[in-house]
């Protein structure tokens, strides 16, 4: 039972120190909160002043510096706009457009989207040669190298950072000497140059021991690293807690977790483990909280501007509807006045004009009338020529069914003769039927019985194709254009010189490629089409 309380204590216990925990993570978060947003709405006020004076240079540092606070936040498409937004308002000759290009293409840097970071200072470097600008040059030069060097091209890197360290020389630039020097020692370093890369540090370190600037850390922590690998310990000890120190003095928590860092490598290499687990957990835990803060910073920063867009687009609405209320009462006035004259004038122009329109609506009627006569006597017309052809060609068709008739018998007559034995003429008879059987397989008569059809139903062969399932036989559709003349099977056998029964079996095998009802008749469905 004591066990059991104990436990239950513990537990009560533990949550109470998580919720300490959640309201001092709370608190923090709203005062980190409160101060982005205090910073953040004082550039805007300033933006928002600048824009009110109109001084195109004025609004463009605003901007740029409005960059440079989303770029630390680590916000970057939103520093990305108001930079792009600077670069509009300044002209090429302008130092901070040469900035903003290199500002632009370090956010490219940080992202590892190396092309678009070297065009952007390959850019500045051209704008400032072309304007004689030699520090921005050398500055555009220094950052090539170190793009060079993320992406491994150290031949490149050497040759940008010298040329860069060659003008900050002749500029007398203290800083970007000791910058440049450092970025040197660096690649050296990445090729196991030690020796050489040390002498860069030094030079390096001389040059910021004459300034007050953070930059000394970095090199400290440089020339331990050095040390380190070279197997001198002790003074890669001495150099690290020089940087460990002044990051201490500067307050650079990146610098100090690098200190923490490094000293564990060298305490791991000196066998030391105790320090150098200790000095491991200290750099984990600066990390931890370097992670934590940035990443509550990146969002509380965009929670403002989050929120900031909103009442700015709550006030631009606001505004709008002021503006469209007072549009549409402008609207509404103008448009009273406007019907009211429009109404004047209608009514006159149409008090003058209603005898001419009658008039007017006179005449298209009588117009109308004469055109509806003039169509229905057309029509008449066009019937008659219709009833005249298809009469003429049921005659043509009757026609060539006695011809037909006429010349069979004939040759059924002749050929008989011919066969009888004795007769002279058995040879002339026999050519005579050759003649007439060869006449009667000509296609001719078909062919202007064809065109004279097609005069009088120019689509039906056309429809009656596309209605069968399978492709139709030119003797298909001959069967299928007698039929639409009404012809019986005793005509159209007579016609085709076929038997009436092979007329039947045609007409069966046509309706069964064609999509007739059981109940419909073939004649009916064919003048239908």
């Amino acid at each position: 039972m004591r066990q059991e309380l104990s436990w239950l204590l513990i537990c009560i216990l533990l949550i109470i120190s998580f919720c300490k925990v959640v309201a001092q993570v709370d608190n923090s978060l709203e005062k980190d909160k409160k101060q982005i947003n205090d910073a953040l709405q004082v550039l805007r006020v300033e933006l928002r002043t600048a824009q009110k004076k109109g001084s195109p240079i004025s609004i463009a540092e605003k901007y740029f510096l409005l960059g440079s606070f989303y770029q630390n936040a680590r916000v970057y498409d939103e520093a990305l706009e108001q930079y792009n937004k600077a670069l509009v308002l300044i002209e090429e000759k302008d130092t901070l457009f040469v900035l903003l290009k290199n500002e632009i293409g370090n956010i490219y840097l940080s992202t590892k989207n190396f092309p678009k970071a070297k065009q952007y200072f390959n850019q500045s470097k051209l704008i400032s040669s072309k304007f004689g600008y030699k520090k921005g040059v050398a500055i555009a030069k220094r950052l090539l190298g170190s793009c060079f060097e993320k992406e491994g091209d150290y031949l490149s890197a050497l040759q940008y950072q010298k040329e860069s360290l060659k003008i900050f020389s002749e500029l007398q630039n203290i800083e970007g000497v000791a910058v440049v020097n450092e970025n040197l020692g660096s690649i050296y370093e990445d090729l196991e140059q030690y020796d050489v890369a040390y002498e860069y540090f030094k030079k390096s370190n001389e040059y910021f021991e004459k300034m007050d600037k953070a930059g000394k850390i970095s090199v400290f922590n440089n020339l331990g690293d050095i040390c380190r690998k070279t197997g001198n310990y002790s003074k890669a000890i001495e150099y690290t807690n020089k940087a460990h120190q002044w990051a201490l003095y500067f307050h650079d928590k990146y610098q100090i977790k690098s200190a923490h860092k490094d000293l564990s490598k060298t305490y791991n290499l000196m066998g030391d483990f105790k320090k150098a687990f200790d000095h491991l957990s200290k750099s984990e835990k600066i990390n931890e909280e370097l992670i934590l803060s940035e990443n509550i910073n990146q969002l509380n920063t965009l929670q403002v501007i989050y929120e900031t867009k909103r009442k700015e687009a709550q006030i631009s609405t606001l505004l709008q509807q002021k503006e469209i209320s007072r549009a549409n009462q402008n609207l509404l006035l103008v448009s009273l006045a406007a019907i009211m004259l429009i109404v004047s004038v209608l009514y006159i122009y149409y008090r003058k004009k209603g005898k001419e329109s009658l008039k007017i609506q006179e005449f298209e009627q009588r117009t109308l009338k004469a055109e509806l006569e003039k169509k229905e006597f057309e029509e008449k017309n066009l019937q008659r020529e219709i009833h005249l052809k298809t009469s003429t060609l049921s005659r043509y068709s009757l026609h060539l069914s006695q011809k037909n008739k006429i010349l069979s018998d004939l040759s059924s007559t002749l050929s008989n003769i011919a066969d009888r034995k004795g007769i002279d003429v058995n040879t002339n008879i026999k050519r005579i039927v050759k003649e007439i059987n060869f006449n009667l397989k000509q296609e001719r008569e078909w062919d202007e019985f064809h065109n004279f059809f097609k005069e009088i139903h120019p689509d039906f062969i056309k429809r009656l194709s596309q209605l069968s399932e399978d492709k139709l036989s030119p003797s298909e559709l001959r069967l299928g254009m007698l039929l639409r003349l009404n012809l019986s099977s005793k005509e159209i056998a007579s016609i085709l010189r076929v038997t009436p029964d092979s007329v039947r079996v045609a007409r069966y095998r046509l309706r069964k490629k064609l999509p007739i009802n059981q109940k419909e008749e073939l004649v009916n469905f064919m003048i239908a089409l």
